[in-house]
């Protein structure tokens, strides 16, 4: 979240006329983020999220809208978009798409104890176990072919050893990986801590699914477990492991081959990520003058998942 548009009073007024949401009371731009602009707006009913999307592929917005609709509709901790008095959800402002969402309770965990992670696996094992029925359809702009189309774009950027071990990794996913048929639904696809907001232990909302498509399942878990679960080495904590996984499992079990290939499904989790973040410094800087994410993190990952040992996953009991 971050503010690249401004707006003022008089605008987001006039916008806030299309709803039945009350009159604008106080506009608050939000400075944290990377791509869309986004602003807290206090009415007499209540506290919203506006936000106005700067970059990206527009024509995918529909999907996240309906998306987003279905699995609010289905009372999972997510925040469905408002709709005007004429159903509309997806609007303009400032010559921006825009969407307006209720405000969540809560704040990112930093540090995720056990009720927190177990809450997260629930949330995650009930929204896996709808959204393999969700119609909508988009491509994750992150699979296996996208490593293998982009990641010699970087190769120039790294040590010889760096470049053997990503050469080697994708070609090791792709053997692995052929001709096997995974769960597929729509996965949220960057669940991270800070996609979460928590109030105390219970979770309050899962946000921004600007990442969001139709995808394997365990990519998603795999996403989870490489960032929820990993200590400051990398190595997976196994009580947060358990949690995590236990909730999970106790509402989608896993199939056979999602056993068989999860090692490997979080060690190319941590390379989609490496090489996300060396894309964005070496080849694709951002469109505004932000900070990127270190790629050095998931570098880290990776060789742990090949040099650690991953925890036996539970049975679907948990």
């Amino acid at each position: 979240m971050a503010v690249f548009t401004p707006l003022s009073d008089e605008q987001v007024a006039e916008f806030l006329d299309r709803y039945s949401v009350g009159r604008l009371q106080a506009l608050k731009g939000v400075p944290q983020g990377t791509e869309n602009s986004t602003f807290f707006v206090t009415t007499q009913q209540g506290e919203w999220v506006l936000t106005l999307f700067e970059q990206g592929e527009f024509e995918d917005l529909p999907f996240f809208v309906d998306l987003l609709d279905y699995l609010a509709a289905r009372q999972l901790p997510v925040p469905g978009p408002v709709h005007d008095r004429d159903g509309v959800a997806l609007q303009r402002l400032a010559g921006r798409p825009a969407l307006l969402f209720p405000r969540m309770p809560g704040s990112h965990p930093s540090a995720p104890n056990l009720a927190q992670c177990a809450a997260l696996g629930d949330a995650l094992g009930r929204m896996h176990q709808a959204s393999q029925h969700f119609t909508g359809e988009r491509t994750n702009p992150r699979n296996l072919d996208w490593l293998q189309r982009r990641h010699r774009e970087v190769l120039p950027f790294l040590s010889a050893d760096d470049q053997a071990l990503m050469t080697r990794e994708i070609a090791d996913y792709a053997q692995a990986f052929d001709g096997i048929e995974l769960p597929t639904g729509a996965i949220h696809g960057d669940l991270f801590r800070d996609n979460t907001l928590y109030d105390g232990d219970r979770l309050g909302g899962i946000i921004d699914f600007y990442n969001g498509c139709t995808g394997d399942l365990l990519f998603d878990l795999a996403i989870v477990i490489n960032d929820w679960a990993s200590d400051e080495t990398g190595d997976l904590d196994a009580d947060r492991y358990e949690a995590i996984l236990g909730a999970y499992l106790a509402h989608r079990p896993l199939t056979a081959a999602e056993r068989e290939l999860w090692p490997t499904m979080l060690r190319m989790t941590a390379l989609r990520y490496w090489l996300s973040r060396l894309l964005v410094i070496h080849v694709d800087p951002p469109a505004h003058d932000i900070t990127p994410h270190d790629p050095a993190r998931f570098r880290t990952l990776l060789g742990r998942r090949l040099d650690g040992h991953v925890p036996t996953l539970p049975d679907a009991a948990g």
